[in-house]
């Protein structure tokens, strides 16, 4: 009889779930539900709340870029690990914050180890997955963005009610304990490569595949193989025009439904919640899809079904149409970010994945960074949201057309 026991892989990309639960669900998204709490018992502005949360962007982008370099270098556990215990005492920071500049240290420093454990954690799969399967083992790691957030959603607001005027700092206590202990988990159970067990990538098929001899020392890195190479500031150009299309989507989505359409704050948040369910699912459909057809034409697809979900939004003019777009985005959500980190895998081989990764989301953070501007602006412009999110869909559609340029790696093909 062959051998039935479960690949360690599957325990890797599993603990990647927990990484990215914590990293992002807890550490980031878990924001908007405490913010309104927080402003009252601190009596921030909304200047000043909304500071915090760039300081935290801004500590993500920097670290995106260096973690995936650290973990390249040092390996994911070691790094993904301490950036948790960094985060889980950062978050504990925030519960005990009494003044703006050490909230926003605190929010900053969250920042930095939301990027260092994220980064290598979404590049999991292309060390302990052959390129076959792996745009799935990305999608499951990407499926804890969703996760988190509704297990933020579900936990936060009763530790508010409970905690009464102080309730906001018990939940930044309690989240970052969580995070620890996704530290904890992460520290025993991550492992750099298949090599370092003797074991293959799970669904290799051929030798190229097969895990490298072990070493006693890893090979020097050299950032050159991921920055020299055209196809990967190609893919960073493809990326840049996710950021800049769904965060506007993201940015304006209550605010359309309560200012324009007239919807409710709890209908409008209702709406919401079902984006975040839908999305928990979505990196696991569209990995399968990419390794089914190819990056390329995935991609593609993918930014054409949002493209779709943002013109919908634009000119629906009843409930069917607004819950259509959500419905739609919520399953599409996540795509791009699955697809592309499984294509930095493919295009630099595991081991430099993670400097891949991080290079690539400097393109998507400054497409970030702009996409809430420029479509603020443009709503400013014209007085309402609804030419806002039509550019979204035209910059989607850029995307389509881009990614159908998108290079093959060997073994990509469906």
């Amino acid at each position: 009889m062959g051998d039935r026991r479960l690949h360690y892989g599957w325990i890797v990309i599993g603990t990647g779930l927990l990484v990215t639960i914590g990293a992002h669900g807890f550490g980031r998204m878990s924001y908007t539900l405490i913010l309104p709490a927080m402003k009252d018992g601190l009596g921030f502005t909304y200047t000043q709340l909304g500071l915090l949360e760039m300081g935290n962007f801004v500590g993500y982008l920097v670290m995106a870029l260096v973690g995936g370099v650290l973990a390249a270098r040092f390996g994911p556990r070691r790094v993904i690990a301490a950036a948790l215990v960094l985060m889980a005492l950062t978050l504990a920071g925030m519960g005990a914050a009494r003044a703006f500049g050490f909230a926003l240290a605190m929010r900053t420093l969250t920042g930095l180890g939301n990027g260092a454990a994220y980064v290598p954690a979404m590049a999991l799969g292309a060390a302990w997955f052959s390129v076959r399967l792996r745009g799935l083992a990305t999608g499951i790691v990407t499926a804890g963005i969703g996760a988190g957030t509704m297990i933020a959603g579900l936990v936060v607001p009763p530790i508010l009610r409970a905690g009464g005027a102080e309730g906001w700092r018990t939940a930044w206590f309690v989240l970052g304990a969580a995070v620890l202990g996704i530290a904890a988990v992460a520290a025993a159970l991550l492992r750099t490569s298949p090599g370092e067990m003797g074991l293959a990538p799970i669904g290799a098929v051929s030798a190229e595949e097969a895990p490298p001899a072990r070493a006693g020392r890893p090979a020097p890195f050299q950032w050159g193989q991921v920055y020299r190479q055209g196809r990967v500031w190609y893919l960073g150009l493809v990326y840049f025009m996710y950021g800049f299309s769904y965060i506007i989507y993201v940015t304006f989505f209550v605010a359309y439904l309560v200012k324009q359409r007239g919807l409710g704050p709890g209908e409008a948040g209702g709406l919401w919640a079902l984006v975040g369910g839908l999305s928990t699912f979505c990196g696991l459909l569209w990995g399968g899809i990419s390794d089914r057809i190819g990056r390329p034409r995935a991609t593609a697809l993918a930014y054409a079904v949002l493209a779709f979900a943002y013109g919908v939004y634009a000119v629906s003019s009843g409930r069917p149409g607004l819950y259509l777009s959500a419905v739609v985005f919520g399953v599409t959500a996540w795509s791009v970010p699955t697809i592309t980190a499984a294509a930095a895998g493919d295009y630099v081989g595991p081991r430099l994945a993670p400097a891949c990764l991080g290079f690539i989301t400097l393109f998507f953070g400054i497409g970030q960074a702009l996409g809430p501007a420029v479509g603020g602006a443009v709503a400013d412009h014209t007085g309402g949201f609804v030419g806002a999110f039509w550019l979204a869909a035209a910059v989607s559609v850029v995307g389509a057309v881009l990614s159908l340029g998108l290079p093959r790696a060997s073994a990509d093909e469906p």
